[in-house]
């Protein structure tokens, strides 16, 4: 059987977003559900993406749709910590992305999860793909490339 991967550290992230967990977040044994750390990656990413102005949800051409998410998870996290999401460039297609993200408890530097998360690009109307857009192309290997 092969070595689990160590977890990846926050030098491997360039942008972070605070997140405070909630009650609601923990399951019936005391940690977060392993479906909320899906709604954080959804929260860091396109929350770097709506803020810089490279995603209008309700209007734009083209939108991002989530095609392959994963998570690995080292260490679980509870209610009441408040947490941190790092979010890095993993691969960057002609229609598509790949982000790296790492969830961390605040202040450590060890990851306690880290997921990929990838979008494809589509016409909003159609969902046919098209190509990354260039703001965002740009943004995101200006800004998340590690």
């Amino acid at each position: 059987m092969a070595a689990r991967p160590a977890p990846a550290n926050r030098q491997d992230f360039r942008h972070f977003r605070p997140i405070t967990t909630r009650w609601l977040d923990n399951d019936v044994y005391g940690h977060v559900n392993n479906v909320v750390y899906y709604l954080w990656f959804d929260t860091v990413v396109n929350g770097f993406l709506v803020e810089r102005g490279l995603l209008d949800p309700v209007g734009g051409d083209s939108i991002g749709l989530v095609a392959e998410t994963g998570c690995r998870y080292h260490a679980s996290l509870s209610f009441p910590d408040q947490v941190e999401a790092g979010l890095a460039l993993a691969r960057l297609g002609s229609s598509s992305v790949e982000y790296r993200i790492g969830i961390f408890r605040h202040g450590e530097t060890s990851c306690a999860a880290e997921g990929r998360f990838v979008h494809v690009y589509v016409d909003r109307q159609t969902r046919r793909p098209v190509p990354v857009p260039d703001a965002v192309r740009q943004a995101l290997a200006a800004e998340l490339a590690v």
